[in-house]
């Protein structure tokens, strides 16, 4: 089983931007896709944005285009997410995930593996 911990979560002003990272270990294998998703209080999960470890396949939300970029770097097992610009809205706890799918999407059901998630709080 891969185990996935997210960090570089924070308080940042509104415009500000984050970098968060995905560190995964274990058996990594199988899976070949990872993505970001946040959940803010009261809210569903939402999809932020998703990547192959290969190839050149990105897909985002659409209030992450123009703002986030995910990004990976294989020899480390590590997905990042950049986010400029980021507003009060963007508040939320922000999950890493796993998937064995080459084109999962922004369903979370594709994803089976989550880490424990990291707080990003946007003030204004």
């Amino acid at each position: 089983q891969v185990q996935l911990v997210e960090s570089g979560g924070g308080l940042v002003q509104a415009g500000g931007s984050l970098r968060l990272s995905c560190a995964a270990s274990g058996r990594t294998l199988p899976y070949n896709s990872m993505g970001w998703f946040r959940q803010a209080p009261e809210k569903e999960r939402e999809f932020v944005a998703a990547l192959r470890w290969s190839g050149v396949y990105t897909y985002y939300a659409n209030s992450a285009k123009g703002r986030f970029t995910i990004s990976r770097e294989n020899a480390k097992n590590t997905v990042y997410l950049q986010m400029n610009s980021l507003k009060p809205e963007d508040t939320a706890v922000y999950y890493c995930a796993a998937s064995t799918s080459l084109n999962p999407g922004s369903d979370p059901a594709q994803y089976r593996v989550w880490g424990q998630g990291t707080q990003v709080t946007v003030s204004s």
